[in-house]
């Protein structure tokens, strides 16, 4: 019984000392919110601006087709027009959903890319989504968002 005590007691301070430890090697965390960075991010914005300008001019291509349409008298022509336009607007919606795919896989990895490299220079060992930490952390959102927009941020190549 006694050794069992014994044993006990150097489980605990073992325990213990291993808590202590862990205590004293805590890591930092930092948190960034991605939606101010991606607002406030001037190739973001420039790409989302591509994006809505490709999608007004789909929406043209759309309107620009119906007047015609309503100016082809025979119903073999308006089908056969039909069949065209359908091809087409396919095509360019195809090209317009891997730009726009594209441009925010862009977006995302300078993010990232950009949140790694503050986290490194502030020595944070962990960066959160700001909707996941309740209370403490450090918010690295404004510094992320300087470094991305700084001439000295190179964005990996795609």
């Amino acid at each position: 019984m006694k050794t069992f005590k014994t044993l006990c007691i150097s489980i605990a301070v073992f325990c213990t000392c291993l808590f202590v430890s862990a205590s004293a090697n805590a890591q930092t965390i930092g948190y960034v919110n991605y939606k101010t960075v991606e607002q406030n991010y001037e190739y973001a914005k420039s790409a989302y601006k591509e994006i809505d300008t490709k999608y007004l001019e789909l929406q043209q291509f759309l309107m620009d087709k119906e007047k015609q349409y309503k100016n082809i008298d025979s119903p073999i022509n308006k089908k056969n027009f039909e069949d065209q336009v359908q091809k087409d607007f396919k095509a360019k919606n195809d090209e317009f959903t891997k730009l726009k795919l594209k441009r925010a896989q862009e977006v995302e990895n300078n993010i990232l890319q950009a949140t790694k490299a503050v986290a490194a220079d502030k020595k944070i060992d962990v960066v959160l989504d700001y909707r996941v930490i309740f209370t403490g952390g450090v918010d690295l959102s404004q510094d992320v968002i300087n470094y991305l927009n700084s001439p000295k941020f190179k964005p990996a190549k795609q």
